[in-house]
């Protein structure tokens, strides 16, 4: 398979989406599970261009916000780089918002458009009452007989200025323009839309091509929220700049059949699902008659043995390497394809920690699921464990093009091309974040291994000091805990200025 050729020439990503399309103009762009939708890069390049000119006559001109609500479906690629090829930055917003909640991120933001469907036009039109300067709800899948009262549907919009001129338009964005707002969760006050820029996201595109050598086509499924960074990067993204495969799927409780369906190439999950897929597995295994179960317990342990030894760069003994292979080309190997997971080039996970039983166990059965780490402000990127040279229990090396460094109470800092412009309408605390050295204070406790990988510990202002004075991390304590039964969903742990946690 040939590698993906980044279009390091391509300043923006209105640029790169031309580019792709020029060069991979027949391959799919993004279908639906069911193959009812099937897109080109070309079909798609020319839907863009034409919903483009249409929301310039709307206004959405160099600089403009657009707030879009959807699933994961084939019209939010469309409609977000509708938006960036006009010259606007599009955002999503959490389906699960309330009217308040919408309103607020899109006052905050200055939207005056808002892309949806009709399953959230109630919850839209609630938040409206409160937004007098959003002057245009845009709907993708009106009913038959028309968009609602106060609505215009997309198609309506779609090719309403057919002298628009889109491809000087994408050559009037500028690398520093705003691309998008990841509003963070606001769990410590209100939502801060982080701003990212062109520049943040084709520095972030350019490590991820460096790093892994993606097969031209790469499939990768589009099944997280929208309005995280991880999915923006992973699912949208590098399948514009690297000219991937995308297959949306419009429910995220489906996804394991999923992975059976589409075959990945690249497969990115948060440790609970990671957690569920191991479980499911030893749910089998212990299901088998006695004789069959033991000698597959048996080939487990041998193989977390083996992935143990390497870990800890010591020699596998040949008789256990026999046996790990054997069971490989018995057992593992059908496994992979059981889950779907038999043409992955890299397999990661993140946003929260993994116990480390989780990823000897995916490494022993030959997926070697890889931490990484990263934040909105620093668009997506910080460090990844590399194919090829996993450390468990660490989130891996800095990606390129990214510092880091440790402050004095071993708080993670992070400098590059990769860090946010700010916070929108924030500037006092974007300039509490970012100091004037450029470096941006994540609020992570870390530590480097004797390798450079870096080992997050847990959140600054989460790490519980106990009645005697002992640092404890409760994410780490409560990912051993989540891994000791499938039965145990959640924990929370506990213990600040107590004598024991609880």
């Amino acid at each position: 398979m040939t590698s993906s050729a980044l279009p390091r020439h391509a300043p923006t990503v209105a640029l790169a989406l031309r580019q792709t399309v020029r060069e991979h103009g027949s391959q799919i762009a993004v279908r639906t599970m069911d193959g009812s939708v099937e897109w080109t890069w070309a079909e798609l390049g020319e839907r863009v261009d034409a919903l483009a000119g249409g929301l310039r006559a709307l206004g959405v001109d160099r600089g403009a916000t657009v707030a879009i609500m959807l699933v994961n479906r084939p019209e939010f690629h469309l409609a977000d780089l509708a938006v960036v090829t006009a010259g606007g930055a599009p955002f999503s917003i959490y389906q699960t918002y309330t009217p308040d909640q919408i309103a607020y991120v899109v006052s905050d933001s200055g939207a005056k458009v808002v892309i949806t469907e009709m399953a959230y036009l109630p919850v839209v039109e609630a938040a409206r009452a409160q937004l007098p300067d959003v002057g245009h709800v845009i709907v993708i899948d009106p009913p038959a007989e028309g968009a609602p009262d106060g609505t215009t549907a997309l198609a309506d919009v779609e090719g309403a200025d057919p002298e628009f001129d889109a491809a000087a338009a994408a050559e009037a964005v500028r690398p520093d323009d705003v691309l998008t707002l990841i509003y963070t969760s606001g769990t410590t006050g209100p939502p801060k839309g982080v701003e990212l820029t062109h520049e943040n996201v084709m520095s972030v595109m350019e490590a991820f091509d460096e790093i892994v050598d993606f097969p031209r086509g790469t499939r990768v499924i589009s099944w997280l929220p929208a309005a995280h960074i991880a999915e923006r990067n992973a699912h949208h993204y590098a399948p514009v700049v690297l000219g991937f495969e995308v297959t949306t799927l419009a429910n995220p409780r489906d996804i394991v059949g999923a992975l059976a369906q589409v075959r990945p190439n690249w497969f990115f999950a948060v440790p609970r699902i990671w957690e569920k897929l191991k479980a499911g597995l030893e749910t089998m295994v212990h299901g088998q008659p006695e004789e069959q179960r033991e000698p597959l317990e048996r080939a487990l342990a041998d193989a977390v043995e083996k992935v143990r030894l390497e870990q800890r760069g010591e020699e596998v003994p040949a008789d256990l390497a026999e046996r790990v292979a054997a069971a490989d080309a018995a057992h593992f190997a059908q496994w992979r394809g059981m889950l779907g997971l038999d043409e992955v080039v890299t397999i990661n996970v993140g946003a929260a920690p993994t116990p480390v039983e989780v990823l000897e166990f995916f490494h022993a059965i030959g997926l070697p699921v890889s931490e990484l780490w990263g934040m909105s402000e620093t668009t997506g990127a910080g460090t990844v464990n590399r194919p090829g040279s996993v450390r468990i229990g660490t989130v891996g090396p800095p990606v390129p093009g990214v510092e880091i460094k440790l402050a004095g109470d071993g708080e993670v800092l992070v400098r590059g091309e990769a860090i946010m412009r700010g916070y929108r309408n924030k500037p006092d605390q974007t300039a509490e974040t970012i100091d004037t050295d450029g470096w941006l204070h994540t609020g992570d406790i870390g530590a480097f291994d004797e390798a450079g990988h870096l080992r997050i510990i847990d959140r600054k202002k989460e790490i519980i000091m106990n009645a005697a004075g002992k640092n404890m991390s409760p994410a780490n304590i409560e990912a051993h805990v989540k891994s000791a039964h499938p039965l145990i969903g959640q924990a929370c742990c506990i213990g600040d200025a107590r004598p024991y946690n609880t």
